[in-house]
């Protein structure tokens, strides 16, 4: 009896381990997030191969790891309902054609007098354009505005499928407008601003920079305002990102996740990868447009596998073989999530490297306090 129940638990565990468990989580996910853009019952059959089911499965369970962040999630989540926090935060402040919020972080170490006018990092969160909100980064934005004695910025955005990557833009541009017609109020340095973005962040600081420069219609601003807005950006700071749309869709389908992903629906389809791909943007602008580029500071870890660090390799490459400005740092045994969850407090193991990388950068653009 001992034999015979030996070998039918075997075969019903492993296929329990390689078949029930894989195909549920797989099929769960695509029925949660999109089935492959196929017709009919094309989809399911897409859907079902092996390859898919296994790489998606693998991807999904990549996700797992974000439990070691839980002590931080109650830390920020904390941090940011503590009304003691207020004096160094202005949050839920209204900006824009969209009405989102945008949270305003003031550097402890500097003075409110008058005479001091404060240069300003807008830092854009990632969430792969579909997912993430301000609040999640106010431990980030206050470490930020101590270390580089400056204001920071954290704006909302209207991700998928509230907006698509043009509606993103356009919602960071509005932020960069606020800073002009409201900064005073403040004390923020209208003219002295500095874009910093994570993973789908660090993409629209790259296309919404570029799109200021080349005077795009679609933002729906008047280009003299546009001109302005760009003059103001003094440089870009890129953590971990997408700069060639294309690119990154092949990268996720290697993973399986090509149509689980908000990325290329947040763009209105593959027709417009190029479009909003910021490696392909830069090399159509003329010389002029191209003086006028912000210069660029590139961070990527060499362990990402969310997204691929030759991601910013190529987009260095391009900058400088265009003679723009750009500096890139590749960061040993760092992967994706840790390059921006190591900046929120200082005992985090990459918080010093980081911000290194990233006070080098910020001193070539602001004269540093």
């Amino acid at each position: 009896m001992i034999g015979i129940k030996y070998d039918v638990t075997l075969p019903v565990a492993a296929g329990a381990l390689f078949v029930a468990i894989p195909y549920s989580i797989s099929l769960f996910a695509q029925w949660l997030y999109g089935w492959p853009n196929k017709p009919g019952y094309k989809k399911y059959i897409e859907a079902l191969k092996p390859r898919r089911i296994y790489c998606l499965t693998r991807a999904v369970l990549e996700m797992l790891k974000y439990l070691q962040y839980g002590k931080l999630y109650f830390q920020w989540k904390s941090w940011y309902k503590n009304v003691d926090s207020n004096k160094y935060c202005v949050k839920g402040i209204t900006f824009g054609r969209r009405g989102n919020k945008l949270d305003l972080y003031h550097s402890p170490s500097l003075g409110q007098s008058d005479a001091q006018l404060i240069p300003v990092v807008v830092f854009v969160y990632g969430g792969a354009w579909g997912s993430g909100e301000r609040s999640t980064y106010c431990l980030l934005a206050l470490q930020m505005a101590k270390e580089l004695c400056a204001s920071v910025i954290c704006p909302d955005y209207s991700i998928y499928p509230k907006g698509n990557v043009l509606n993103m833009v356009q919602d960071i541009s509005d932020s960069l407008i606020w800073v002009t017609e409201n900064g005073h109020s403040f004390n923020l340095d209208k003219d002295n601003v500095v874009l910093m973005g994570h993973s789908a962040g660090a993409h629209l600081c790259a296309l919404t920079a570029l799109f200021l420069v080349e005077g795009v219609d679609e933002l729906g601003i008047e280009h003299f305002q546009q001109r302005q807005i760009a003059n103001s950006i003094k440089g870009i700071i890129g953590l971990s990102g997408v700069y060639n749309i294309m690119d990154h869709y092949h990268h996720e389908k290697t993973r399986g996740i090509e149509y689980v992903s908000p990325m290329h629906k947040a763009m209105d389809g593959k027709e417009n990868f190029d479009y909003y791909s910021p490696m392909a943007l830069v090399q159509k602008l003329n010389k002029k447009q191209l003086k006028r580029v912000p210069p660029v500071g590139l961070l990527h870890g060499t362990n990402d596998i969310i997204v691929p660090v030759e991601s910013s390799v190529k987009f260095y490459e391009i900058l400088t073989s265009l003679s723009a400005r750009a500096s890139l740092y590749l960061l040993p045994r760092m992967d994706h999530t840790k390059i921006v969850t190591d900046l929120m407090t200082p005992e985090r193991h990459f918080y010093h490297t980081v911000f290194d990388c990233i006070k080098q950068e910020f001193s070539k653009f602001i004269r540093p306090c």
